[in-house]
Formats: structure tokens, sequence, C-alpha cells
């Protein structure tokens, strides 16, 4: 509760902060610094076990052992859409690695949307506005990732993908396989 807090004030007092400036609680009880990942490409998603989308996690893990030197991939379980991660912090825990083997960090169960947004989600969110600003609007196809970059976290297993400045370069769909070119491109 106390990193949660501290990380709220955070968000709130620092404009134009980094992702660097983050610290949450994770699944096993040690806190996720970011900072700790000065350096490497990080990924992060918005994740739920009982999703259509869920098997995603295999590719997810797939992707992290093959470029975990220079990657780090984090998820949120969230329950955000449809109720579909309403299990506990320990119930995601054992899902995730008895299902699926996830090794990469998993945070706490977090709000990604609405009123309660974490504040991570939040800067992400401002960061994908950001970004939507230096697409071009000269046809339908632009207009539509335009309107998809202003308001992301539509679902579940949304990618946010950050360079290793911090910076965010990419954002994927819920759809977007892991393992897809459209993800791998910015990773070899």
């Amino acid at each position: 509760m106390k990193t949660l807090l501290l990380t709220m004030i955070l968000a709130t007092t620092l404009t134009g902060g980094s992702i660097y400036d983050f610290k949450v609680p994770g699944l096993d009880g040690t806190d996720i610094d970011f900072s700790r990942y000065k350096g490497k490409k990080i990924m992060i998603v918005n994740t739920a076990s009982k999703c259509g989308n869920t098997p995603q996690y295999k590719d997810l893990e797939t992707l992290y052992e093959k470029y975990k030197d220079k990657l780090v991939i984090v998820g949120f379980p969230a329950n955000n859409f449809g109720e579909q991660e309403p299990g506990t912090n320990a119930d995601i825990k054992e899902f995730c690695t008895k299902n699926y083997g996830v090794t990469f960090p998993l945070a706490e169960k977090v709000s990604v949307r609405g009123d309660d947004i974490h504040p991570l989600f939040k800067y992400l969110n401002e960061q994908s506005k950001e970004l939507a600003k230096n697409v071009p609007a000269d046809n339908s196809k632009d207009l539509v990732w335009k309107r998809f970059l202003q308001d992301p976290v539509i679902w579940n297993f949304t990618k946010f993908l950050l360079d290793e400045n911090g910076k965010l370069v990419a954002v994927f769909h819920h759809k977007s396989n892991p393992m897809s070119e459209e993800v791998l491109k910015y990773l070899n």
C-alpha cells in the first residue's frame, strides 16, 4: 500500500516524468523497480487469466526467454474487462506459473482503465497520446491507428514497448501476437 501511495504521488507530481520513476509491488512479494531496467527495452502488458487472449502468455514467455538480455516484460493483471481476472494475486501467480511457465515479472493486480487507473497506466496512456501526434492522418488506416493510440487499453493484452532510454516507441493492439514480425522488428 505504501508503494502504491508513493507511486501515485510521484505520478501526480512529476510532469513529463519517466518510466524509471515507477516502482510497483510484484506478485512474488518484491517490488518491481523500473529504474533497474535502464538500458533494456521494456514491454508492459495488461493481462487476464480468463480472456480469449490469455494464451499470449506462452508467446510473451517465449519472447522474454529469447530476448531477456535486452528486453524485460512486465505483466499487469487487471480485472477491467469482463471480470476476466477475478482471482487473488496468489491465484494469478499460480495460474501463470502452472499453465504457461511465466518467469517474467508480474505486478500485483491493478486497474488499467477508469477512475481508479493505476498511475503507471495513466502515464503510458499519456505517452501513447504523444506518440499519436506523430502519426499522419493521410488515410483511413492512419486515422484508425491515431485513434487507437489516443485510447489504447481497450481490452486485455495491450502491449506498450519502451526503448532502452525509457521512451515509448510502440503500442501493440491486444490481438497482436508477441512473437509477430510487428513486434520483433523492434528487437532484432
